[in-house]
């Protein structure tokens, strides 16, 4: 039973990573943008957050940090796709590189850096609890802030005038343009917003989430959330969902390491790549289902001028 709970206190943990990733994805593709850069910008700011905790030995600066470097580096990228009208894919795909190499370089010093320890969250009472409390109780506030994320962003894009204003930017930024709306400032605010996400992901995972510093350390997270809003269908409630599935998949392979199965371990690596290729096999299946999901506008680029 302590197993089980473990199991899920540790899926919890691996899907917030996920889940704040491609919340800040989803933003991007409401407004109209596809960002293919997120794993460099996770990397970034991974070896951005680290790097300030080494020195200031704050937690919290670590993740501002990171927010700060992947909210920069979707600036970038929103300058070339949004206002230099460069091809989206094509640029994501090559900040997703730069970020590899740039967070590869800077964060040669802190190969050996040790971080101080990090703090021990538990809830009053609740994470005394026998099985539930280690589950549920004794996360990193980021945790229970990201399901809170969830809920402040199903109002905003659903309940509020900024959200309607950003979805009608997606969907149609020629009508929005029309309208009197500045389509391209608010698509760059979308993705400099979706970029600090990233980055809080990213600063999450080197800081709190394994607390060191090691090239390529997120490891596909960045992929496999741009997986994410597909396979929600660009609903944040359901990107949640599937955080939590891929990171229950993601940890299932030590769960099976510790109980002795006798598999081997690059098969059980694999898992969450696998899972994630299949759910978009299944999801291709029916394309119409996906078309009446996607923002009309996605990956298109907006001329104000025609």
């Amino acid at each position: 039973m302590e197993s089980y709970a473990l199991l899920l206190g540790s899926t919890l943990s691996a899907g917030t990573v996920l889940a704040i990733a491609a919340l800040g994805l989803l933003i991007n593709e409401k407004a109209g943008i596809v960002n293919l850069g997120a794993e460099g910008m996770m990397l970034c700011a991974a070896i951005a957050g680290f790097a300030t905790v080494v020195h200031t030995g704050s937690f919290a600066l670590g993740l501002v940090a990171g927010m700060a470097a992947g909210a920069l580096l979707a600036a970038l990228f929103g300058w070339l796709v949004i206002w230099l009208n460069t091809n989206q894919y094509a640029t994501g795909l090559a900040l997703s590189l730069f970020g590899v190499g740039f967070s590869a370089f800077a964060g040669i010093n802190y190969v050996q850096a040790r971080l101080p320890d990090t703090p021990k969250f538990s809830w009053p009472l609740l994470g005394d609890l026998p099985v539930v409390g280690p589950a549920l109780f004794r996360h990193h506030p980021l945790v229970y802030l990201t399901m809170l994320l969830v809920l402040l962003m199903v109002w905003f894009l659903y309940r509020t005038r900024a959200g309607l204003v950003l979805r009608s930017v997606g969907e149609s930024p020629q009508a929005a343009h029309a309208l009197g709306y500045p389509v391209r400032r608010i698509r760059l605010a979308a993705v400099m917003a979706g970029g600090a996400l990233c980055g809080l992901a990213g600063a999450y995972i080197s800081t709190v989430y394994t607390p060191l510093w090691v090239e390529g350390m997120v490891a596909g997270r960045g992929w496999i959330a741009l997986a994410l809003t597909t396979f929600a269908t660009w609903r944040p409630a359901r990107v949640l969902l599937g955080a939590y599935l891929f990171g229950g998949v993601t940890m299932l392979q030590f769960h099976l390491q510790a109980s002795g199965v006798q598999v081997a371990s690059q098969l059980l690596s694999m898992l969450p790549y696998l899972a994630t290729i299949v759910v978009l096999v299944l999801i291709s299946r029916n394309p119409a289902w996906i078309r009446a999901n996607m923002p009309a506008s996605l990956g298109k680029p907006f001329y104000p001028g025609s």
